[in-house]
């Protein structure tokens, strides 16, 4: 049975699962072949399952698309566009053919919403969009050289113009300027149904490949599924991204340590200077949260580690002093 999800996001079930209230980017960097996409939306029910599963697919040196607001899951027009940028169709070709060979049995085309980039064959950039006239407000899509951005059920226009603003005015690689992009939504009701929970979302993800990388392997994939009401997604996400990229609060971080690194059975967490540690959850390189400790506020915990498999994961460390994600590494 075809699940049906309404991004920008509510989610419910009715015939499976539908949700709306979204907003994403999507990019290239000619300089480094990179293609990489960002959003985050305001669902509820979704759990732990990757936004970026849903709406995004890249092909690595080539482009990739992102495909919103009412939805099939899986995403069969997502499936398709993908495919036809395979064979070369530029940006503008594949929104043409979407919406005269729509393949989601939820809708129509004037329910949809696309966002899409790519290469031409000289490496130059191109970029398309598309929102449907059945979009609910606010919504809108925009496009520069090397990125479309798009969203719907938005608080107002300055979602999009700050994420657009932020986009453009970052100095830093393409994964930088993302999630640049996505602070620029990081205030209250940016996803309108979101306005009461005081956030702008529940749900965020970045996801970048090199040019180089394997299909369905990016070098940096971070998500941040549903959150508790209050909790904002793209400061957890930040969180991740800044351990992932090792810039986090210099001065806390110096204060607090985690051993072993690399770690088989046991991790230590040690503060100094009277810093206390109220709770420590750890997340997979998904973004998904695997264990929450709960602490009496001591300056020492510690976390069982056997049952991790190997791999990257990442501390979010909540103290007295404030918090931080640090990186540690499964044997």
């Amino acid at each position: 049975m075809k699940r049906i999800l309404l991004l920008s996001f509510t989610l419910f079930t009715v015939l499976g699962l539908r949700a709306q209230d979204t907003f994403s980017i999507i990019a290239v960097d000619p300089e480094t072949g990179e293609v990489g996409s960002a959003g985050a939306s305001c669902v509820q029910g979704i759990g732990d399952v990757d936004l970026s599963d849903i709406i995004s697919d890249i092909i690595p040196g080539r482009g990739g698309i992102n495909a919103q607001a009412l939805v099939c899951v899986p995403n069969p027009n997502l499936d398709s566009g993908i495919d036809l940028m395979d064979g070369g169709a530029s940006p503008q070709e594949v929104i043409d053919f979407l919406l005269a060979n729509d393949a989601c049995g939820a809708g129509g085309p004037q329910d949809r919403q696309y966002g899409v980039v790519d290469f031409d064959t000289e490496g130059n950039p191109r970029s398309a969009g598309f929102t449907g006239s059945q979009n609910q407000a606010y919504a809108e899509d925009r496009q520069g050289p090397t990125y479309s951005i798009q969203g719907n059920i938005l608080l107002d226009q300055s979602v999009l113009d700050n994420m657009e603003d932020n986009f453009n005015n970052t100095e830093g690689t393409l994964a930088d300027r993302l999630m640049s992009a996505l602070q620029g939504a990081n205030f209250a009701g940016a996803d309108s149904r979101c306005l009461e929970e005081g956030t702008s979302s529940t749900v965020a993800y970045i996801m970048v490949y090199k040019e180089d990388d394997a299909p369905g392997n990016p070098y940096l994939k971070l998500n941040v599924g549903e959150l508790p009401a209050g909790e904002e997604p793209i400061d957890a996400l930040q969180e991740l991204y800044d351990a992932f990229l090792g810039t986090d609060n210099i001065a806390l971080s110096q204060n607090i340590g985690l051993s072993p690194n690399p770690v088989t059975d046991r991790l230590n967490i040690m503060t100094v200077d009277g810093i206390r540690v109220d709770q420590v959850s750890v997340f997979d390189i998904s973004g998904k949260q695997l264990m929450q400790i709960n602490n009496s506020g001591s300056s020492q915990i510690y976390l069982d580690t056997a049952s991790l498999p190997a791999g990257v994961y990442f501390a979010r460390i909540l103290t007295d002093q404030g918090s931080l994600t640090k990186r540690f590494i499964k044997q």
